[in-house]
């Protein structure tokens, strides 16, 4: 990869691990200066040692918006400027049809995926518009576009993930500023630790690929709607769902 990304900064939620490390991974070796905001402390500082280029941890808890604040504070000061947001924290939540679903477990997950998702898009908003220059990415999910059964509270964060970044896109066209999202298929991470096997076979057999995405595929395309080259295109959703949503 050319150093495209050279002097650039970026935050990456939910960066310690998972997609998010895979993307963090690419833009560090791109040339960014990457801050990873994770609630796992430890794993987000081995990650950024691994990184190099200066990558610092911040421990952060995407649905407290006093803690979004500071950590946006902490990364500015260390950093000078945020230039790319890609938003990658979340969580899947447990498994069951509606009549049954736990209230406090849906508003939890909702928290996390959707107000966080507008928590730490609204930190950086600001800064990128006064600079005349920003990337966004956030990830949604193909359970966003097509809804998943026994997974009511998932599908309908990730469905107002996709409408936030539409939203979003348009407000801030009139500047150098592009916020998409991504829809990926599953992938095999550690969110798979909170599904029954049951749900994980069933998001499986919907992908005409036959497979799992893997985690350098969805970083390859996040990272490129991270750069420069991305120029026009704001307020989309790109698939990644093997051809399971073809739209």
């Amino acid at each position: 990869m050319t150093s495209e990304l050279t002097d650039r900064t970026a935050i990456v939620t939910g960066g310690a691990q998972g997609i998010g490390g895979a993307v963090a991974a690419r833009l560090a070796e791109g040339g960014a200066r990457v801050a990873l905001w994770d609630m796992d402390e430890d794993l987000a500082r081995e990650t950024a040692e691994k990184l190099g280029n200066g990558a610092i941890a911040v421990k952060c808890n995407v649905a407290d918006w006093a803690n979004v604040q500071a950590a946006f504070d902490t990364t500015l000061d260390t950093f000078g400027r945020v230039d790319i947001l890609v938003n990658s924290a979340g969580i899947a939540g447990s498994n069951a049809p509606v009549a049954d679903y736990d209230v406090a477990e849906f508003a939890r997950i909702v928290d996390i995926n959707l107000n966080g998702t507008f928590l730490v898009n609204k930190a950086v908003v600001k800064q990128m518009t006064t600079q005349n220059y920003g990337r966004i990415v956030n990830i949604a999910s193909v359970a966003g576009k097509e809804g998943n059964p026994n997974a009511s509270a998932y599908s309908a964060s990730k469905a107002g993930v996709i409408g936030f970044t539409k939203s979003l896109g348009k407000e801030l066209a009139g500047h150098d500023i592009a916020v998409n999202c991504v829809t990926p298929a599953a992938a095999r991470t550690r969110i798979f630790d909170q599904m029954a096997q049951e749900h994980i076979d069933y998001m499986l057999s919907k992908i005409p690929r036959g497979r799992f995405l893997e985690l350098d595929e969805a970083a390859k395309m996040i990272v490129w709607l991270c750069s420069a080259d991305n120029s026009f295109t704001t307020g989309s959703a790109f698939d990644l769902s093997g051809g399971r949503a073809t739209y």
